[in-house]
């Protein structure tokens, strides 16, 4: 499991490592049932602290991507298709949320918006 921290985000470490670890959820890098590295041992790999991590985890497992089992660890929990669907959905319109501000930035239309991701998709077939 890779995870990247970065100290110029705006977004607090323990919120990077829940976004970073659902999207190797959603993606299937990590799968149903498989392991994730303790808590400690997590903290340990970013030099940073267990409090963090236990944040992370806490929300991981608050929003049915993980489970804890005491003694044992955490792990990957199986993701209903339909929602999955539905939280890969949330993160395509966030993006797209993204690229429509950023495209009214720069004076793009609607039309050439249209246009570039109908090229984009059509190029990924």
């Amino acid at each position: 499991m890779e995870i990247i921290i970065s100290n110029h985000s705006k977004e607090p470490i323990y919120e990077q490592i829940y976004t970073q670890i659902k999207k190797q959820i959603l993606s299937n890098k990590l799968k149903a049932g498989e392991p994730l590295p303790s808590m400690r041992q997590l903290a340990k790999e970013l030099a940073i602290s267990v409090i963090t991590t236990k944040r992370a985890y806490e929300e991981l497992e608050k929003h049915g991507f993980i489970y804890s089992v005491v003694g044992k660890g955490s792990f990957v929990a199986e993701q209903n298709k339909e929602m999955m669907k539905e939280r890969k959905m949330q993160v395509i319109e966030e993006q797209l949320l993204t690229v429509i501000q950023n495209s009214k930035e720069i004076d793009v239309s609607l039309t050439e918006l249209v246009e570039l991701l109908t090229m984009l998709y059509k190029e990924e077939e």
